[in-house]
């Protein structure tokens, strides 16, 4: 049975999990790349305890994911941005949202993701860094990494 936190587990997944695997995350994250950065317009959006959001927030700051930048002095308000780090975040967005659309969306896409500069549409893709195939989940295998031998030696 899985524990309420990864801690112990030498496994990127779970340790992604202890930042941002609790629901609300995501649709805050997913909420600042659609343009939304005050807290009331996050709070309205997601409908979301106050004090879920709150905690939340200072949550995915304090991981990096998340800036909180000062828009306004008296009274003094904040705003939050994402950092390079969440960013990233982004790319395992998409994949999520793609495979929503395929297995949960009741009357198709309620997004559309397009290249800003030509309207295409984007998509996550499984692909090989030497020789730039786009590949099948069947074509991808994983291996003990560095990682895993600095956990086991220790």
């Amino acid at each position: 049975m899985l524990q309420r936190t990864y801690e112990n587990q030498n496994c990127s997944i779970a340790r992604t999990l202890e930042v941002v695997g609790e629901r609300w995350t995501l649709l805050i994250i997913r909420d600042v790349f659609l343009g939304l950065r005050r807290f009331d317009q996050l709070q309205q959006s997601l409908g979301v305890a106050r004090n879920v959001l709150s905690g939340r927030l200072a949550r995915l700051a304090e991981a990096g994911i998340l800036e909180r930048v000062r828009y306004q002095e008296r009274p003094e308000r904040h705003e939050y941005r994402l950092t390079e780090s969440g960013r990233e975040l982004s790319i395992p967005l998409l994949a999520l949202m793609e495979w929503g659309d395929r297995h949960v969306a009741r009357s198709g896409p309620p997004r559309v993701a397009e290249h800003r500069d030509c309207g295409g549409r984007v998509s996550a893709r499984l692909t090989c860094s030497a020789c730039g195939d786009t590949l099948e989940p069947a074509q991808v295998r994983t291996r003990p990494g560095p990682g895993h031998r600095a956990a086991t030696a220790a």
